[in-house]
């Protein structure tokens, strides 16, 4: 039985919200939100689908659309209108295999994993499009990883919508230089999937990253990056990580990615400038893919480099 999921698109201008993934070939109706109306949902019912879709459906303006319509144009969960009402972070370090395969210990103290904050939510990207990297990485890695998103309400409680997958492209030859040098490492896109599952974090996901160069298949392997696959336990990294007032202004949107199997790198493999890094989540039958681009910086002003304004 399919898992419960919605999505928001823009479609000519206005919001709005899909149930269910769209099929091939086959129709979708679209049901027109206000901005922040989904966040909303999530904030004053049980998270359900039953209940978020009575909250934003009933009543609503709708549109049917065809399967591939150019002008359905899919948003990153959640993500609001306004620049900086979002953030991007995650956890580094949680998976068990890192840990000789055994998983944090109840009870007593807990000692929270490395976090890290990638962007703001509007820096995402999306499946299909272009994930910029620096110029001149020392050595990339693709991260298929599962991403949680909260909303918090007006006095700054957050509360779990749901999950998505993504994959956090970074430079782990940057890190493993330095690890000091991480927050730079971090500074590649990210790719989430627009695709909102309701329900608890997944216990299992397990699927298959290919890499494509010049047209062939230049690397591929697994990865698993389930709850169950982890160190550390969920629940325990999200309550530390908001227990910080930083993350818990009202009405901010977080997207937190909860860590990634070894990839490509691990097995001797460099990504190149143009390669395509193309990740089918098999439990959830989620596919997606980004081309990889190496930018160059553009010269900094005079002004820029003497401190003189």
């Amino acid at each position: 039985m399919p898992l419960p999921t919605l999505f928001e698109a823009m479609y000519k201008g206005s919001r709005h919200v899909g149930f269910g993934r769209p099929e091939s070939g086959a129709p979708q109706t679209l049901y027109r939100v206000a901005e922040g109306q989904l966040a909303a949902a999530f904030i004053a019912t049980d998270g359900s689908e039953a209940t978020v879709r009575a909250a934003v459906a009933e009543g609503a303006e709708t549109v049917t659309v065809a399967a591939g319509d150019p002008e359905v144009r899919p948003l990153p969960p959640l993500l609001p209108q306004a620049t900086g009402n979002a953030l991007l972070s995650g956890f580094m370090g949680t998976h068990r295999k890192k840990w000789g395969g055994q998983t944090a210990p109840e009870g007593g103290e807990f000692t929270p994993p490395r976090w890290f904050f990638k962007g703001f939510g509007d820096w995402v990207r999306l499946p299909g499009e272009t994930l910029d990297v620096p110029a001149d990485p020392v050595a990339l890695i693709e991260e298929p990883e599962v991403a949680l998103v909260y909303v918090n309400d007006a006095e700054g409680t957050p509360h779990y919508a749901g999950y998505t997958f993504g994959n956090d492209l970074c430079d782990i030859g940057l890190h493993r230089k330095d690890p000091g040098y991480n927050p730079y490492c971090k500074l590649c896109d990210t790719a989430l999937t627009p695709w909102l599952f309701l329900g608890e974090p997944p216990l299992s996901v397990t699927g298959r990253v290919t890499i494509v160069r010049d047209g062939a298949t230049a690397w591929e392997g697994t990865f698993d990056c389930g709850a169950d696959a982890l160190y550390f336990r969920v629940r325990d990294m999200a309550e530390h990580l908001f227990s910080f007032p930083a993350v818990r202004r009202p009405g901010l949107v977080n997207h937190v990615l909860l860590g990634a199997d070894e990839a490509s790198f691990h097995d001797g493999f460099r990504i190149a400038d143009g390669d395509r890094i193309a990740i089918d989540v098999k439990s959830h039958d989620v596919a997606f893919e980004n081309a990889v681009r190496y930018v160059s910086p553009a010269p900094l002003s005079p002004a820029a480099t003497t401190g003189v304004s």
